[in-house]
């Protein structure tokens, strides 16, 4: 709420007036410098209000005619003045500072080749954008939304299922028949609309479906094609392994479609789990962590990324899996933290998991882009000059499709609201 200060919410909130402020943030260097101006000018109104305008235009993106070097010691010297400015308001804790018996944390990266069919699927839709793209540049085609593309890129790089493949139109008119012939709830529909919604549907949505109806459950997917991803193909060689070491895992996940993939594929599996994810009722979720805290014989806990923030504390796990990154660090770091906290007496190790060759590759770059300025930002004085530039949904595309395409051209995406707004589920796209 007080990070825009363009914003008719904080004009409002700037009407609040008191003696002192006090800001506790988690996130204290926000996306950008501009972001952690407005907070300041919050706190403290009498002294930086009157310049907000000179402030937001110091801070603001790096001019794009300037060249590399250029834009870097533009950079350098704009985080510099952010460091005098901030200095005498800002104080920062670290956890390692406080809890100084806290066990060691160690992160790897493990990059994930793709299956053979999902390579191949995955290529596919990049060359299928970029003919867009360049209809798109050209005028031939009306502009689409970034954030559509770079979902369906994500999609296949996490699983195939998550796209429509192994159902044909053919079967998925067999399904609409059936439905209407045998189930009395599909009595009335009409026929062509039926086929209409599942050819909306993934394949694993379609599969549900088939699971949940009698007359089509012959048409589910077989189960070897729910254990068929890259990323679960490093789950059969590394989970067997954790669970004979004695170690308790915890997975997370940005989206409730890949947490029930993921379920399905660890009832193949017979491993012991739960899960909590952001439509866990309330009430529940706090018997679920005792049930995992206090039984060692549940190997693994399956979690959204931003279910619940701190307040869930795992610190039975020693071990956490991210099967998929967030744009934002900040909310990876929080799911480590579920288990690396008061009350963990294992060294705890943290893998990412990046499908190689894929989209994944440029969000983790984005990621560490950001983590990169806040250790320029709020680091020693001699912090290693960084080359962080502005990353949206258009440039992420030009990297992955090749072709110069301006924002405009692929819609007005506001990158970090329609991400926060699709992850809650890959359904709601």
């Amino acid at each position: 709420m007080l990070k825009n200060m363009a914003s008719q919410r904080y004009e409002q909130l700037m009407k609040i007036r008191c003696c002192r402020k006090l800001l506790l943030t988690g996130t204290p260097l926000q996306n950008n410098l501009v972001e952690l101006m407005s907070l300041l000018i919050f706190v403290m109104p009498g002294m930086f209000a009157k310049r907000k305008d000179q402030l937001k235009k110091m801070f603001s993106l790096f001019p794009k005619n300037q060249d590399d070097q250029q834009r870097s010691r533009y950079e350098k010297d704009r985080i510099a003045h952010a460091k005098r400015i901030m200095k005498p308001f800002f104080l920062r804790r670290l956890k390692s500072e406080v809890l100084t018996d806290l066990p060691a944390k160690t992160s790897l990266v493990e990059k994930v080749s793709l299956t053979s069919r999902q390579s191949e699927l995955y290529h596919q839709l990049v060359q299928e954008y970029k003919e867009r793209a360049v209809r798109i540049q050209n005028g031939e085609e009306p502009t689409e939304s970034g954030i559509g593309m770079l979902m369906q890129l994500r999609k296949l790089a996490n699983h195939p299922l998550l796209v429509r493949d192994h159902y044909s139109d053919k079967q998925l008119a067999t399904i609409a028949r059936s439905l209407k012939v045998y189930e009395s709830s599909h009595k009335n529909a009409v026929e062509e609309f039926i086929i209409q919604d599942l050819k909306l549907m993934s394949d694993f949505d379609i599969h549900k479906t088939c699971e949940h109806y009698r007359c089509i459950s012959h048409l589910t997917l077989p189960e070897h094609l729910i254990c068929e991803s890259g990323k679960f193909r490093l789950f059969d060689e590394m989970l067997p392994k954790m669970k004979e070491d004695g170690e308790r895992v915890l997975i997370f996940s940005q989206f409730t479609m890949m947490l029930d993939i993921l379920q399905k594929y660890l009832k193949i599996r017979g491993y012991k789990f739960l899960r909590l994810d952001g439509q866990t009722p309330v009430q529940e979720r706090g018997a679920l962590i005792d049930e995992f805290n206090g039984d060692p014989e549940i190997f693994l806990f399956i979690l959204s990324t931003r279910a619940g923030g701190l307040g869930i504390n795992l610190t039975a796990a020693n071990t956490v899996i991210l099967h998929d990154l967030d744009f934002n660090p900040y909310n990876d770091k929080q799911a480590e933290d579920r288990c690396h906290r008061v009350g963990q007496t294992k060294e705890v190790k943290v893998i990412r998991f990046i499908s190689e060759g894929t989209i994944e590759e440029g969000i983790y770059n984005i990621a560490q882009d950001k983590l990169k300025l806040e250790q320029d930002v709020t680091g020693e004085e001699d912090a290693a000059d960084t080359k962080s530039k502005k990353k949206d949904v258009a440039r992420l595309l030009r990297a992955v499709l090749g072709v110069e395409l301006k924002e405009t051209q692929i819609g007005d995406v506001n990158l970090e609201k329609e991400l926060d707004a699709s992850s809650k589920t890959y359904t709601e796209l």
